[in-house]
């Protein structure tokens, strides 16, 4: 096989609707902080089920949502090791120690029972991850969360429109949070959002990321109409009006984007049955996955040649993830590798293959090709 031109293994679909309502909102009065970014968060709220602050990147987001919950010195924050590393560095930021489970090898998710037997008297947040865009065991977490008096959080950077036993995502952890980078489902360019089914951690949330200001002043009345206060600590995570009108465009069709990443997946799965030598993502039957990534496991040692072989025939694959304690960050803290063993031996085989909203049968059929070149029946 010769190169072809570069595909790369995510991209954004931005059509002449997003162009559109981003130009009505350059040519208006606001963009920062206006109706766009009010527009965007209710309809988000009503496609997940909760309440929702959107804020300027998924990473924005988790610092949001272990601040909002009051995570801090002495806090344990329980979660995967096969994660962006936000996840776990958010809670490290606050204060808090981070505590790695492992997980489970069919999903690639926090396992329930790693996650119970590394529980401790200070685990104050289970840290969930949707990995690829198929849910957590929300369900069994749930349950570890609960009886260690913890919150459950979940990301799903990867699973906006995804559905657990029935539910949306989004309403049924304490905290999930949502990324919506142009690889996503739906892109803001950067951006993200927080959705609390809490009222209370829904105000904390949406202070924090407005630096701290009160919208109800306690002395507003004997004041002027410039009065405002900053009843706590906060960050300016606000994302603009210009950015929530490109969301709020592209939620519109997100029911679309899933339904086409679910068909291409489907063709995947079908096209590589037969080649040896890979191991194919799964979904359990109590979920509807909104699949983000394809990621298949090589096997035999061969990860390494399969992936620069791809690439050099102009696949963009990508590895999702180094495991999150192998960094030199918390390596110096002294995590130290083995500690979750599945989620190891599961990185030494990941390859995430080419899939996004507008890529073609042509372009799936050229990926399947290569693969069945390079690992021969």
């Amino acid at each position: 096989m010769t190169a072809g031109p570069w595909l790369p293994y995510g991209r954004q679909h931005v059509d002449q609707s997003d162009l559109d309502a981003v130009a009505r909102v350059l040519s208006g009065d606001w963009l920062t902080t206006g109706p766009a970014v009010a527009a965007f968060e209710e309809a988000l709220t009503m496609e997940v089920g909760a309440p929702c602050v959107s804020v300027t990147s998924g990473t924005a987001a988790l610092h949001v949502a272990y601040a909002a919950l009051g995570i801090g010195p002495g806090d344990e924050v329980l979660t995967s090791p096969i994660t962006f590393i936000a996840t776990a560095s958010c809670a490290a930021l606050l204060g808090a120690t981070v505590t790695f489970a492992d997980v489970s090898d069919d999903t690639l998710n926090l396992d329930p029972e790693a996650a119970e037997a590394a529980v401790t008297g200070r685990t104050a947040v289970v840290a969930a991850v949707d990995y690829a865009g198929h849910p957590a065991d929300l369900q069994g977490l749930r349950q570890v969360a609960d009886s260690a008096g913890a919150r459950l959080v979940e990301d799903a950077a990867h699973s906006i429109g995804a559905r657990y036993r029935g539910d949306v995502v989004g309403s049924i952890a304490d905290v999930t949070t949502f990324s919506f980078f142009p690889t996503k489902h739906l892109t803001t360019a950067e951006g993200g959002a927080v959705a609390a089914t809490d009222t209370a951690v829904a105000a904390r949330a949406r202070r924090f990321a407005h630096i701290g200001r009160d919208p109800q002043p306690r002395h507003g009345e004997s004041e002027g109409a410039w009065w405002y206060e900053m009843s706590a600590f906060g960050l300016n995570y606000r994302l603009p009006d210009v950015l929530c009108a490109l969301g709020l465009s592209q939620l519109k069709r997100l029911s679309a984007f899933v339904q086409r990443r679910t068909a291409l997946v489907a063709r995947y799965n079908e096209l590589l049955a037969d080649v040896p030598g890979l191991r194919l993502p799964v979904s359990r039957d109590d979920v509807d996955a909104a699949w983000h990534l394809y990621a298949v496991r090589v096997l035999g040692g061969r990860r390494r040649e399969v992936f620069d072989r791809l690439r050099e025939l102009g696949i963009g694959v990508q590895v999702n993830y180094i495991p999150v304690y192998w960094h030199p960050v918390f390596a110096d803290l002294g995590y130290e590798r083995g500690m979750c063993p599945v989620a190891e031996a599961a990185y030494e085989e990941l390859i995430s293959l080419p899939l996004f909203p507008g890529m073609t049968v042509a372009d799936q059929d050229r990926v399947v090709e290569a693969l069945r070149v390079i690992l021969p029946s």
